[in-house]
C-alpha cells in the first residue's frame, strides 16, 4: 500500500438537504481497528430519505459522516487486530450486532437491541471499529469489481426479506412449485427483489409508474411490467396480471408508502404471503381488512435490514454474476459530486450512482 496521507475528505450530513465536504486528519487505527480506503460507494433510496429528512431515528445523528454502501481496501490495521491484512479488498457492512443477546443467538442479528451502525461510505477513508472488524467485514472475491461488491448491503437486505418470507436466498431451482410474485416499486431495492426472485426460478411481475424502471425490471428478469400510479389501478385490477385469477402467491412492497402496503395486501390470493418491506414514514398507520386477512389466511411479514449471513450470501451471489449490476449502476461521480448523484435519484434520472472517492 502507498504511504498514507495526513488528511482525508469525508462528506458530512448537517441537516435536511445540507451536505458539507470536510477535510479531516487521517485517523490511525487503534487496537482491533482497521482503516479502509474506500474504492467505491453506491447511493441508495435510504440515503435519499436521510438526505431529505436530515437524519434517521436509528442509523445516525447529524452532524455525521454520510453513506453506507461501500467496498474498499484495508490500508492499515491497529495492534491486536486479527483476521484482516493490509491490501485486502473488503466489504464493510453498515451495522454490527453484539453477538451475545437472545436475538443474536437465534440468528436474528438485525433485531439485536445493541445493533450499532457505521456511516461514512462517501469518504476517502473510513476507520472501522473492532466490533465491525470482527463481525461485519467481508473479503471481496477475486474478480469482483468494487462498485459491484458495494451492492452487497442492499442485496443482503433483499435476501433477508426473502428468508423472512420462507424462501431460500441462494441461487437454484425453487423448493416446490415456482411462485407467482408481485413486486410493487421499481427503485433499486424493488429491482433487486425482481432479480433475486427471477434467479430463484419464480415468475415476477413488477409494478411501477416509470417506464425506465419497468424496462430495468424486464432486463433483470421480470415476466411482466405493470404501469401504476399511487391510486390506479386498484388491487383487484393488478390481480388480473397473476397466473391465478385469485391473485399472486406473494406480494412485496418496495415503495415504502401506506398505499403500497395496502395494495400489496389486496393483491395476493387466499393463503398468500405479503412482505411489508418498504419502510413508511414515522407515525403512519395501515388500515387492514380484517375479514380478508382472517378468512383468506394471509401471512403479513415485516422485514428489516440484513444479517451477517445474508451479507456473505449477497457477496457470493454478486461474485457468481447473479445480478446484472450494469442495469442498476447508471451513473458514476467523484466524491465532490455525491450530492448531484442524490439529486439525480430524487429526479428519477438515476437508479443508483457509483461514488468514487479516489477517481483515476
Amino acid at each position: 500500500m502507498a504511504e498514507l496521507p495526513p488528511t482525508f475528505r469525508s462528506l458530512y450530513l448537517l441537516g435536511p438537504e445540507r451536505l458539507e465536504l470536510r477535510e479531516l486528519p487521517l485517523p490511525r487505527p487503534g487496537p482491533g481497528e482497521i482503516l479502509v480506503r474506500i474504492d467505491a460507494a453506491t447511493t441508495c433510496g435510504t440515503d435519499v430519505k436521510v438526505y431529505r429528512r436530515g437524519g434517521h431515528p436509528r442509523m445516525l445523528r447529524v452532524p455525521t459522516p454520510f453513506g453506507h454502501e461501500m467496498a474498499g481496501t484495508v490500508a492499515a490495521a491497529g495492534p491486536e487486530t486479527t483476521g484482516r491484512r493490509i491490501g485486502e479488498r473488503v466489504v464493510v457492512a453498515n451495522s454490527a450486532p453484539c453477538g451475545a443477546c437472545r436475538s443474536c443467538a437465534m440468528g436474528r442479528e438485525n433485531l439485536c437491541p445493541d445493533l450499532v451502525y457505521l456511516n461514512g461510505a462517501f469518504s476517502e477513508y473510513l476507520l472501522v471499529p473492532p466490533r465491525f472488524v470482527e463481525r461485519s467485514v467481508h473479503a471481496i472475491p477475486d474478480g469482483l469489481a468494487s462498485e459491484v461488491a458495494a451492492l452487497a448491503e442492499p442485496l443482503a437486505c433483499v435476501l433477508h426479506g426473502l428468508e423472512v418470507l420462507g424462501l431460500a436466498a441462494e441461487e437454484g431451482p425453487p423448493r416446490g412449485a415456482a411462485l407467482d410474485a408481485l413486486v410493487l416499486g421499481g427503485g433499486p431495492i424493488g429491482l433487486l427483489f425482481v432479480a433475486a426472485l427471477a434467479g430463484l426460478g419464480h415468475r415476477v411481475a413488477l409494478a411501477d409508474p416509470h417506464a425506465a424502471r419497468r424496462a430495468a425490471g424486464a432486463a433483470l428478469g421480470a415476466a411482466a411490467a405493470l404501469e401504476v400510479s399511487r391510486s390506479e389501478p386498484a388491487a383487484e385490477d393488478l390481480r388480473a396480471a397473476a397466473s391465478d385469477p385469485l391473485g399472486f402467491d406473494l406480494a412485496i412492497d418496495a415503495t415504502g408508502s401506506v398505499e403500497g402496503w395496502e395494495r400489496a395486501v389486496g393483491c395476493v390470493r387466499p393463503g398468500g404471503r405479503v412482505s411489508l418491506f418498504g419502510g413508511c414514514a414515522p407515525g403512519t398507520t395501515l388500515a387492514l381488512d380484517t375479514h380478508l386477512v382472517h378468512y383468506s389466511e394471509l401471512a403479513l411479514f415485516g422485514a428489516y435490514h440484513h444479517r451477517p449471513a445474508t451479507v456473505a450470501a449477497a457477496i457470493r451471489r454478486l461474485a457468481a454474476g447473479a445480478i446484472d449490476a450494469g442495469v442498476l449502476l447508471t451513473e458514476e461521480r467523484p466524491l465532490e459530486e455525491a450530492e448531484e448523484a442524490l439529486r439525480g435519484m430524487i429526479e428519477r434520472r438515476v437508479l443508483k450512482a457509483v461514488v468514487r472517492p479516489h477517481p483515476g
